[in-house]
């Protein structure tokens, strides 16, 4: 596992952190979409969906792709593997700490039955 970059992780978890580009972000989750698109799934304009994208783009959460005469918007694999990798990163802890606390819970119970 790849160790987490706090600063990117932060700068990505922050521009999340708005409701609407979430809603974007999850709706580009499922397939790319063009603004038009999306804006058809929101309670946004088209000018707003262009703003929370360009947020999302400069976080490194959305790429775009031409496709023919519309752009398409698709998550970016590099940003969503930093949020991740963070997120991942605070299971490791919990589980070692898991681990430790349960290791010495059975030392400790094995030494009371000897």
């Amino acid at each position: 596992m790849r160790r987490p970059d706090l600063a990117s992780a932060a700068r990505r978890f922050a521009a999340l952190g708005d409701p609407t580009r979430l809603q974007v972000f999850l709706l580009l989750s499922r397939e790319p979409q063009s603004v038009a698109e999306i804006a058809q799934q929101t309670t946004v304009s088209r000018p707003a969906v262009s703003q929370h994208l360009k947020v999302l783009g400069d976080a490194g959460l959305v790429a775009c792709e031409a496709a023919g005469t519309r752009n398409l918007y698709r998550p970016e694999a590099d940003g969503v593997a930093t949020l991740r990798d963070f997120i991942d990163s605070l299971w490791d802890v919990g589980l070692a700490r898991f681990k430790a606390a349960a290791e010495a819970a059975a030392h400790s119970y094995r030494k009371e039955k000897a």
